[in-house]
C-alpha cells in the first residue's frame, strides 16, 4: 500500500465536507470523522509521551508502534465495512488486538495489587500516559456511536490500548502512583 501527498491543501473541505476512504463525502461532523479525528488526536498525544526523557526504554518501542497501529485503526474508521468497491481494505486485525494484551500482561505482572483509584499525575510520562488513556476511551466512545458499521476489532483495540495505557501509567510512577482517598478533604 503506497500513499502519495502531493498537496495538502485541496480546499475541497472549505463548505464543511471532507471525504471518507472511499470517497464518499460526509459532514466534518459525521460520527467517523469524530472517531478518527480523535484517534489522530491521540496520536498526538502518544508523540508527546514519546518526548519524555523519563518514559521507560520499553515503553517508546511500544507506543511508536502503537503510533502506526493507530494510523491503521483510522484508515478503518474511514471507510465503511461494505463501501461496495470490492476492494481489499486495510482492518485492524485481532493480532494486534492480542499484542496490546501481552503488553498490558507483561507490565501488569511487574505492578503491585491497586489498594485504590489512582489519580492522574505522579510523574510527567504517566501524566501524559493518562491524558492518552482518557482520549483513547473518548475514542473508544466515538468509535461506539458509529455503530456496526466498524470492524469489531476497532473497539476491541481501542478498549485494549485503554487499559494498555493506564497500566503503563502506573508502571512509569515505579510504585510512588498518587492514589484517591475518598473524602479527605471532607469537613466532619
Amino acid at each position: 500500500m503506497t500513499v502519495n501527498l502531493t498537496r495538502i491543501y485541496t480546499r475541497l473541505g472549505d463548505g464543511g465536507e471532507t471525504h471518507l476512504g472511499d470517497m464518499s463525502r460526509v459532514s466534518k461532523t459525521d460520527p467517523r470523522i469524530e472517531a478518527y479525528g480523535t484517534v489522530d488526536e491521540l496520536n498526538a498525544h502518544v508523540g508527546v509521551a514519546l518526548t519524555i526523557a523519563e518514559l521507560p526504554r520499553a515503553y517508546a518501542g511500544w507506543l511508536k508502534r502503537i503510533q502506526n497501529d493507530l494510523f491503521d485503526l483510522g484508515a478503518d474508521i474511514s471507510v465503511p465495512l461494505d463501501d461496495g468497491s470490492g476492494r481489499e481494505r486495510l482492518r485492524v486485525t485481532a493480532d494486534q488486538v492480542a499484542w496490546l494484551e501481552q503488553r498490558c500482561d507483561e507490565v501488569n505482572a511487574t505492578l503491585s495489587p491497586l489498594k485504590s483509584f489512582v489519580l492522574p499525575g505522579g510523574t510527567a510520562a504517566a501524566a501524559q500516559l493518562h491524558v492518552c488513556r482518557t482520549v483513547c476511551r473518548r475514542a473508544e466512545r466515538l468509535a461506539v456511536a458509529c455503530g456496526e458499521q466498524l470492524n469489531a476489532e476497532v473497539m476491541r483495540y481501542l478498549n485494549r490500548l485503554s487499559d494498555l495505557l493506564f497500566i503503563l501509567s502506573r508502571g512509569a510512577n515505579s510504585g510512588e502512583e498518587p492514589l484517591w482517598q475518598p473524602g479527605l478533604h471532607r469537613s466532619p
